[in-house]
């Protein structure tokens, strides 16, 4: 009926076209067989699992401090720059290994602190931060 030709054209046609939406859901059928695949492309991978026990005994902070003049201070007590990393040896030989903050004054060289910085990686601490000060208001 819908094809049909009349020759009164003032008759309202009160079927709807179906051509235009079959063609739109053709073309959202293909874009869909196109990306599933590509979003459901994983690799297998077998994770480890985590346990959630905490540690007994939390290690140990170490602080290592570099004044203006360059010396290394291991806790409060001065140390040589030729024996730091013999001491830091002994600390990274703890169980739990100490976590190592780095202080270094503003005014010291960056070379100072980049000696004590390698000091640290050869000596085996792994974990090592620095402390700096927040700006005051």
């Amino acid at each position: 009926m819908a094809f049909e030709t009349r020759e009164d054209s003032e008759e309202v046609m009160s079927e709807i076209n179906m051509t235009p939406l079959v063609d739109v859901m053709l073309v959202l059928l293909v874009i869909f067989i196109i990306t599933v695949p590509v979003i459901q492309h994983a690799v297998k991978v077998e994770l480890p699992r985590a346990t959630s026990t905490r540690d007994k005994t939390p290690p140990e902070n170490l602080q290592l401090s570099v004044d203006a003049q360059g010396q290394f201070f291991l806790g409060k007590q001065a140390v040589a720059a030729d024996a730091l990393q013999e001491r830091l040896r002994e600390q990274a030989a703890r169980e739990p290994q100490p976590q190592l903050y780095i202080r270094g004054d503003k005014k010291v060289p960056y070379e100072h602190v980049a000696q004590a910085m390698t000091a640290a990686q050869r000596a085996g601490l792994g974990r090592i931060g620095f402390v700096t000060e927040g700006a005051r208001p």
